[in-house]
């Protein structure tokens, strides 16, 4: 369970809960000079950058999305499964332009053991949507929004939508709501409206500010204690 939103106001500002089961998913914040990331222990040892920020202003997020078909994992060459496109757009060995022309070019699909979908956004704004097995879209607007089911074709994924789970919605609403002027605090206020508590709780909110080149965070559904990593000037 996560959100994931992108505002194109004043400020291109992002905006990402990162909601997990504590007894499914090792997480750590990780802070870099050229990344901000969710690291997530995989089994080959490494915590990997599904969820962050790269300095240049690339923001990736993989979110959770009832698998289908068409998108389960093939390890073949004319595949790229949607976790190494998204790590690699964090870690800036690629662009958005080639996120774009590869999606054009190759299938992409789950990784082996997690189907999941991506948004990728860079510094201006430009926005990705990826659904394995369904397609992709560059998104436009006021503002991009995605949670756990499909944004492309809604009616492949509305059967599993759980009872009372109307982030998207509620969501919506909120960033409908604004013009122009658009704030961390108020990109805050969004995540908060729509975290997550329980099992599946909210345990890292973070805002990406394009203008002010920084990261802010809350962890564990506290939006009273926000931390702020700052990028090193490009």
């Amino acid at each position: 369970m996560c959100t994931r939103f992108v505002y194109r106001g004043d400020d291109m500002i992002t905006g990402f809960n990162f909601d997990i089961d504590l007894t499914v998913w090792n997480h750590k914040i990780e802070k870099e000079k050229d990344r901000f990331y969710i690291g997530i222990l995989r089994p080959d040892g490494v915590r990997h950058s599904y969820h962050g920020v790269n300095r240049n202003g690339n923001v990736g997020t993989l979110l959770y999305v009832h698998g289908n078909s068409e998108g389960t994992h093939q390890d073949s060459k004319s595949c790229m499964t949607i976790a190494d496109l998204t790590e690699r757009f964090i870690q800036a060995t690629i662009s958005f332009d080639d996120a774009l022309r590869m999606v054009q070019e190759q299938k992409i699909v789950y990784a082996p053991d997690a189907t999941m979908q991506a948004m990728l956004s860079d510094r201006q704004g430009r926005t990705l949507i990826i659904e394995p097995g369904i397609g992709w879209r560059e998104d436009d607007g006021r503002y991009s929004l995605i949670t756990n089911y499909s944004v492309l074709v809604p009616e492949s994924t509305s059967s599993f939508i759980v009872p009372g789970d109307d982030r998207y919605e509620r969501a919506a609403k909120l960033l409908n709501s604004y013009r122009e002027l658009f704030t961390v605090a108020d990109a805050f206020s969004v995540l908060q409206t729509v975290r997550q508590e329980g099992i599946w709780a909210t345990r890292v909110s973070f805002v990406y500010s394009s203008k002010e080149h920084a990261v802010y965070y809350v962890r564990n559904n506290d939006f009273s204690q926000i931390e702020k990593y700052e990028f090193p000037q490009l």
